[in-house]
């Protein structure tokens, strides 16, 4: 299935994409497929961020050539920081950083929404702890982060993490191809089967110390080749089997 979260008229509301619409839900689709028997044209639909997450976990350098490309040599156990609930963005929504930011990078990444509470979670059972993936771009202002020496204000401004368009059970992330176009040109290409620690032990480890709720998301790291956006450019992360993101900088 895909599921969505639309904004039709002026009301927002959950709903499961079939066809060229979307049959809308009464709860969001991780407390249940509740459908209230209303279709809307997807066509006329806004898309929304497709989940409401109580936190958003990214995982750092999960790509070989990504960690070597920023200097560092691969790591024994996954790297992890947070966004901010205030950096969820739309799917075809605006980037905009706060002028002292003097280099914005694009990161494209999958993304892990979570279906219900997680915690001690096995890799084995990772599957049921999970309602399915998205696209994200992980926004960095790349100079703060570099300037501050860790990773929370260069992550987490305003609207710095688009995702979407939708969230989908109909892939298997083991080996799903990742392409992120700048104005069209592709300048990351990636494969999720080239991830240093693979989606069932980053869950492992993760619910190791923290309890996931329904709706949150995991980042699963970016490939190597982030780079620059300015005003006017127009990012795209392409994920297999899932669809595209677009978001532009403004």
């Amino acid at each position: 299935m895909k599921y969505v979260r639309v904004d039709y008229q002026g009301k927002p509301c959950w709903g499961v994409i079939k066809g060229e619409e979307v049959l809308t839900l009464t709860v969001p689709p991780y407390e249940g497929l509740d459908y209230d028997g209303e279709k809307l044209p997807l066509s006329q639909c806004k898309l929304l961020a497709p989940c409401d997450p109580t936190k958003i976990i990214c995982v750092g350098e999960n790509y070989a050539e990504h960690a070597k490309e920023m200097g560092s040599k691969p790591h024994s156990t996954p790297i992890l920081f947070m966004k901010g609930l205030n950096t969820l963005n739309r799917p075809d929504g605006a980037v905009h950083a706060p002028e002292f930011v003097g280099r914005l990078d694009y990161e494209g990444e999958l993304a892990v929404v979570i279906s219900r509470k997680a915690k001690d979670v096995k890799a084995k059972d990772c599957s049921d702890y999970i309602l399915g993936y998205t696209c994200l771009n992980d926004v960095t202002a790349r100079d703060v982060q570099q300037q501050d020496g860790q990773w929370t204000r260069g992550k987490s401004m305003d609207g710095f993490c688009p995702i979407g368009p939708w969230v989908t059970d109909e892939v298997d992330p083991a080996a799903l191809k990742l392409v992120t176009r700048l104005n069209g040109k592709a300048v990351q290409q990636g494969n999720t089967s080239d991830f240093i620690t693979p989606i069932p032990q980053l869950m492992e480890f993760i619910t190791a110390s923290m309890t996931l709720e329904p709706g949150d998301v995991i980042a699963t790291g970016t490939p190597m080749g982030v780079g620059p956006m300015i005003p006017g450019d127009v990012v795209e992360v392409d994920i297999e089997g899932i669809g595209v993101l677009r978001t532009q900088v403004v």
